[in-house]
């Protein structure tokens, strides 16, 4: 789990988001991977895109995420394609809480069988 992309989750630039989900979109985020699920959010200050996870573990979650839901985000800021976005430690939805990461950033799917 040391690729590039998992790399660039650094602790030191973790923060916490809130917003609305404008977008739900899946993505590849570098060849090889496998797609992921993106979201778009507006805050107050700016739309931002954030990193959930793979596919493949993001929908298995008991915490569905969808456009129009106002949530809170705590991921770690990053630069992806030359665009600020967040990779996503956790997503607070109402009462539920979706675990991506941990404090370190080792995701949760880490050791996890497809």
């Amino acid at each position: 789990m040391g690729s590039q992309y998992n790399r660039m989750y650094n602790p030191d630039t973790v923060e916490t988001l809130s917003g609305t989900v404008e977008a739900v979109d899946k993505v590849t985020p570098m060849k090889g991977m496998y797609s992921g699920v993106h979201v778009m959010l507006k805050t107050d200050k700016e739309t931002i895109s954030v990193h959930l996870g793979p596919e493949w573990y993001v929908e298995r979650q008991d915490v569905k995420i969808e456009k129009g839901d106002n949530i809170e985000v705590k991921g770690s800021r990053v630069t992806f394609a030359g665009k600020p976005a967040i990779i996503a430690a956790e997503v607070k939805k109402g009462d539920n809480t979706l675990v991506l990461r941990d404090s370190a950033g080792i995701p949760a799917w880490a050791g996890w069988r497809r």
